[in-house]
């Protein structure tokens, strides 16, 4: 009966909540831009088998060390401002919660405290 309450996709997130990488998201983040750098000239196939090796690992799709370095660059990021940062890049709202999902379960990502959780 409450099956018609589970909800299919990737998990709702708080609104406001903010994420950042750990310290194994740093150094994932690190080795995916120096795969991205090192294997670029080599052609795509080249390129999409060095970014397979490094996300299978992991646990995670090539196309989540994208969400990596977008939050490395911002330093800490909610959901909707990943959104609206990766929309141009080809990257469906979904996709970005679904790539967060798998960041936070391969403990790359970590969700940072809200701010009422700090007054307490």
């Amino acid at each position: 009966m409450l099956s018609a309450w589970e909800r299919k996709g990737p998990k709702r997130w708080p609104r406001g909540q903010k994420f950042s990488l750990t310290e194994i998201g740093l150094s994932a983040e690190a080795e995916y831009r120096a795969t991205v750098t090192e294997m670029r000239s080599s052609g795509r196939s080249v390129l999409d088998g060095a970014l397979a090796a490094w996300a299978t690992p992991r646990g995670v799709t090539p196309k989540d060390g994208v969400v990596l370095t977008e939050l490395q660059r911002d330093g800490s990021s909610g959901v909707n401002d990943l959104v609206r940062e990766l929309e141009p890049a080809g990257f469906a709202p979904d996709e970005v919660r679904a790539a967060i999902e798998r960041l936070v379960g391969a403990a790359l990502l970590a969700p940072l405290p809200s701010a009422s959780e700090l007054t307490r």
